[in-house]
């Protein structure tokens, strides 16, 4: 019963944002109702629980402190700007009923994969014993969470004050973008592999890494890292920066 009323939660934010992304016009609203999204259901999820442990609130906490984060990089990043480009590829100006294909695949679809995503999260907070305790393996999970918190926010920091520079290179070689190609996609998927092992550790059943899987699949297949990739298929200047840096894991530069 608790899944089908987080169901219904995240049915009403997403259909919320659908709406003021028709009062906006522009589509590209739900990526900063993304982050916002998952600190909604975490604490709703907390709220219909008996009683929430602490490790379950030290897992909210840390998705509040993320997804606060991310929605205020992505509002800044956006305001004033036109409509992301991604957003015309998903929904193209000249479809049918525009509106419900984006309602469908843009808020809907978002609205399910983050009830997915966060399946861990939502188990620990309604299963978990008042009693349980922070021990070796949730501050392992700490751990991981906080050094994919340092590459997704650094990483971001990092391209903002790059492009903010009036004479810059074409692409961000330096800081960890040396490192890897995609610091802040790296930093978000080690994040919430960081999330399960906390969860785990107070004994989320095993098939919730669903979860984690989720955001991966997403991130390193579909719309992550490769939507990113084909945007510079055909850049040299980019072609050759790819050549000697990681593509997701951060690993030493080829040169």
């Amino acid at each position: 019963m608790n899944y089908l009323i987080t169901g219904v939660i995240v049915f009403a934010y997403v259909t919320a944002w659908f709406v003021l992304s028709q009062v906006k016009k522009r589509n590209d609203v739900a990526d900063t109702a993304w982050g916002l999204g998952f600190v909604v259901l975490a604490w709703g999820s907390a709220l219909l629980a008996s009683s929430v442990s602490s490790v379950a609130i030290l897992v909210n906490v840390l998705i509040t402190i993320w997804g606060a984060r991310l929605a205020s990089h992505i509002y800044l990043r956006n305001r004033n700007k036109p409509e992301d480009a991604r957003y015309k590829q998903i929904v193209s100006d000249d479809v049918k009923f525009r509106w419900l294909v984006s309602y469908g695949k843009v808020f809907l679809l978002q609205g399910l994969l983050l009830w997915i995503i966060m399946l861990p999260v939502q188990q620990i907070n309604f299963g978990s014993d008042a009693s349980s305790t922070i021990g070796f393996t949730a501050a392992l999970g700490a751990i991981i969470w906080l050094v994919g918190f340092i590459f997704e926010s650094v990483g971001d920091k990092q391209l903002s004050v790059f492009l903010a520079q009036k004479k810059r290179p074409k692409v961000l070689q330096t800081g960890l973008w040396r490192y890897t190609r995609h610091p802040n996609y790296f930093g978000e998927v080690t994040q919430w592999w960081g999330i399960f092992v906390i969860s785990f550790s107070a004994g989320v059943a095993p098939w919730t890494i669903i979860g984690p899987l989720t955001i991966t699949g997403l991130v390193l297949f579909v719309s992550g890292v490769p939507m990113l990739e084909r945007r510079y298929a055909n850049d040299p200047e980019y072609q050759d920066y790819a050549e000697h840096t990681s593509k997701f894991l951060p690993l030493p530069p080829k040169k």
